[in-house]
């Protein structure tokens, strides 16, 4: 087997943590102000909140022209003099599009192992755009923009979705074709059942997929990190490729900032014109020997994402994972993570989803959400608390956003407590701004919700989807709350109601990913009663 790069950079083992932004009292939650802070996402000092003050304007996005932003954002750390200012008080809500999934995925695993989820490791923004929603979709590149909402059993209080969606991923003819670097953990902690042998499974279905005009490129680490197979065109070298994918074997330590390194550098290598070069990383993300400081693997990542535009795909396996670590390097690399445990999983993302959505629809996207000062209180962004945006960087080209491809679609939901007597009027605006692929010329597009349209009872009367989003983002508290009931979001329910809730939906339209939540939510529910 040809050899072609070899490298033995180091790093600790460090966890970057999520700042814990545990939901708590509703009188609590709901603070003055809004979007202010910091203007890098990952800054979870910069809270959505509105107190009804006015704006010198009426408070609604308008076009402005290119650069309004304080400092040019990199990586999602805040260039000098870019986090200045005081939050404002208006009723805005910025935040940086996210489509990763991995923090639900790595809770139903944990509880199936008989374990609750650390609560650091629990963010409400993936579980609940792990399920599927029915959003208009566009009809070329950029978004559909969704918004409704619906009344609970609590006074003046409501949950508004915001719904994002991209076209429909094309037929796998015609996207575009695929670079591919797979840089694959081979550390002795992969050597547990379900980590690096459902890996090579799924590689070699993959690459039986994938065209012949694709290109794989594979690098594996442990204490050292080794491009075991350069950029190679599978038109007549599949065989070659399983072969590669064939002799990985778990050994030593995890040196994941080599591996980051080399994979990027492979990728570099092998970049194709006119092709879509991403690196994918599938590892525990347990890192423990290396470079001492894990912002060298991230500013590596942020480097070749702004040299090159290689985006990163995390792929998390294992029973002990490195969630936080790897959403982080996710963010910076301008991709999303996902995390796999079993075999139907693994075909899934490797088989189903990386070749259908390699394309890139959107670059830096953004959201912003603007609250009617007449008609609303006080709301709150659930989740996102790594993607939040300063509200003047909202039309700032240079400040990061989210990557998204085609068949994807975003949902954030807020809660939202409309004045005294207020059933009539505007209740807000949803725009979300994005870059063309190719060209970076920004787009935007709006939508609005009247306060007389939101529906009557959240569980009764709102939407299926917006029932489902609810029921995610009700488990993710209880996870972080750890005492089965909720004060944070309206209309609280116990466990047990709500796995009733959840099964209530799967039955309604025989839905597995339903049942398999239901599934984890009673299991919760034992764990904490």
């Amino acid at each position: 087997m040809h050899t072609y790069r070899r490298t033995g950079r180091t790093t600790t083992r460090r966890r970057l943590g999520t700042t814990l932004l545990a939901l708590g009292t509703a009188g609590a939650l709901f603070l003055t102000g809004c979007g202010g802070g910091a203007g890098e996402r990952g800054d979870s000092s910069s809270y959505d909140r509105g107190k009804g003050e006015s704006r010198p304007d009426d408070g609604f996005p308008a076009p402005m022209p290119e650069g309004t932003g304080t400092g040019e954002q990199r990586g999602g750390q805040p260039t000098e003099g870019s986090d200045d200012f005081a939050p404002s008080p208006d009723h805005l809500s910025t935040f940086a599009l996210d489509v990763d999934t991995a923090s639900y995925g790595y809770a139903r695993r944990t509880l199936e192992d008989g374990a609750l989820p650390d609560p650091s490791t629990v963010r409400p923004e993936e579980f609940v755009n792990s399920f599927r929603q029915d959003y208009e979709r566009p009809d070329g590149d950029g978004f559909s923009v969704t918004v409704d909402g619906a009344r609970t059993d609590d006074e003046n209080w409501s949950l508004v979705r915001v719904g994002l969606a991209t076209r429909a991923a094309e037929d796998d003819s015609r996207r575009p074709s695929a670079a591919l670097t797979f840089v694959i953990d081979v550390s002795g902690s992969m050597s547990e059942p379900g980590r690096l042998d459902l890996a090579q499974d799924a590689l070699r279905t993959m690459t039986n997929r994938l065209r012949d005009d694709d290109s794989v490129a594979i690098v594996a680490f442990s204490d050292e990190a080794e491009t075991i197979l350069p950029m190679t065109r599978l038109d007549d070298h599949r065989g070659e490729i399983r072969e590669a994918v064939d002799s990985l074997e778990p050994t030593d330590s995890t040196n994941l900032a080599a591996g980051v390194e080399t994979g990027y550098e492979t990728a570099v290598d092998g970049l194709r014109e006119g092709a879509t070069n991403r690196v994918v990383l599938l590892s525990d993300a347990l890192a423990n020997t290396g470079d001492t400081d894990a912002e060298t693997i991230l500013e590596r990542i942020a480097s070749e994402r702004r040299a090159h535009g290689i985006t990163l795909f995390g792929v998390g396996v294992g029973s002990d994972y490195g969630d936080a670590l790897m959403e982080q390097l996710a963010d910076r690399g301008d991709g999303h993570t996902t995390y796999v445990s079993t075999e139907e999983e693994a075909e899934e993302v490797f088989c189903e989803q990386l070749p259908r959505h390699i394309d890139l629809t959107a670059r830096d996207a953004k959201a912003q959400v603007s609250f009617d000062p007449a008609t609303v209180d006080e709301f709150r962004l659930i989740g996102y608390d790594n993607r939040r945006v300063a509200d003047e960087d909202f039309r700032d080209n240079r400040v990061d956003g989210g990557e998204v491809g085609p068949g994807h679609t975003v949902t954030a939901l807020y809660v939202v407590r409309t004045k005294e007597g207020a059933e009539g009027g505007h209740l807000a605006t949803a725009t979300v701004r994005w870059l063309d692929p190719d060209t970076r010329t920004p787009h935007e597009e709006s939508a609005a919700l009247e306060t007389p349209a939101l529906h009557g009872d959240l569980w009764t009367d709102a939407p299926y989807g917006l029932r489902v989003a609810a029921v995610a983002a009700y488990f993710a508290d209880s996870l972080r709350q750890r005492d089965g009931h909720w004060t944070a979001l309206p209309a609280g329910l116990t466990l047990s109601q709500l796995g009733d809730r959840a099964d209530d939906l799967a039955r309604g339209r025989e839905d597995k990913d339903l049942y398999d939540l239901a599934e984890a939510i009673k299991t919760a529910d034992e764990m904490l009663t």
